[in-house]
């Protein structure tokens, strides 16, 4: 373990000075999912992150999914989990267990693990105060929906009184049908109407590679008008696709910078908004 000085920590916040400068009072969004969840370690120092840019003032809105925890209660149940094209098929069975899951469980874990880390969060659902709005996505997918709006006052209100929103990723319609959200395609929805100075994509990749079987590959920055070279050379493939679409999706709504980084590298989000090199793939406009 590194034995830091007093001087190396005063060099280490000094250093961070002019980034917190530029970031203090904006919103910045961060989906949150995959390893970083399931990983207890990686899950502790996200909500350590989170708080730390909450205390220098930071306006965070946390987004988050939690596809393995619904699989395994729907096991529990004895149900067997579908997906098509990636997509979890959502009966009305599984919608209430995705409700359960997500704006119950898995929600009120996150405002319990930021509250224990001396933040002040708020959990809310897509369903609160009709934030997210949605239609049916496919018939053949169940309730699972595309959001057609995004009420952003009940975030607006939490934000400036120094709350950090916790969104699970489940939204109604104007029948008050419930539904299932990717949590990607919700947060880069969110990030948009906010009009958020960032929004972060916690993934299982480094980010965007020329090659993807290597890390070293890494391509720092892209800009939206690249989409078409890159799509033709097979650098954006996979399941890479739909995480790229919702990063263009949330520029082409507002935010300044969309960055696709690896949530299991610790301290990542730190690394991205406090540092020279930053984490991963900044896709611009």
């Amino acid at each position: 373990m590194i034995n830091f000085t007093n001087s190396d920590r005063a060099e280490v916040l000094t250093q961070a000075l002019p980034y917190i400068e530029r970031y203090a009072g904006k919103i910045v969004v961060v989906k949150y999912g995959g390893n970083a969840m399931i990983n207890e370690e990686l899950k502790q120092q996200v909500m350590e992150d989170i708080v730390l840019l909450w205390l220098v003032g930071v306006k965070i809105v946390l987004v988050h999914g939690g596809g393995p925890e619904i699989s395994t209660l729907m096991q529990k149940l004895g149900h067997t989990p579908q997906f098509i094209d990636g997509c979890r098929v959502t009966d009305k069975e599984t919608v209430d267990v995705v409700q359960m899951v997500l704006a119950g469980k898995v929600n009120k874990t996150l405002v319990n693990l930021l509250g224990m880390k001396g933040g002040k969060a708020i959990g809310l659902s897509g369903m609160d105060a009709n934030l997210l709005m949605c239609k049916k996505k496919d018939e053949k997918l169940g309730f699972v929906g595309n959001v057609e709006k995004v009420n952003t006052q009940s975030i607006i209100d939490l934000l400036n009184n120094n709350y950090i929103p916790v969104i699970s990723t489940v939204g109604a319609d104007t029948d008050g049908n419930v539904y299932n959200i990717n949590g990607d395609t919700a947060a880069a929805k969110i990030a948009g109407a906010l009009g958020a100075e960032r929004f972060i994509m916690m993934t299982d990749v480094a980010g965007i590679l020329k090659d993807k079987d290597d890390p070293s590959t890494l391509i720092p920055q892209i800009s939206v008008s690249q989409s078409d070279e890159l799509y033709k050379s097979g650098i954006i493939s996979g399941g890479m696709i739909p995480k790229f679409e919702c990063a263009v999706e949330a520029i082409n709504e507002g935010v300044k910078n969309v960055i696709i980084m690896d949530g299991r590298v610790p301290h990542s989000i730190l690394m991205e908004l406090l540092t020279d090199e930053g984490a991963g793939t900044m896709v611009t406009k």
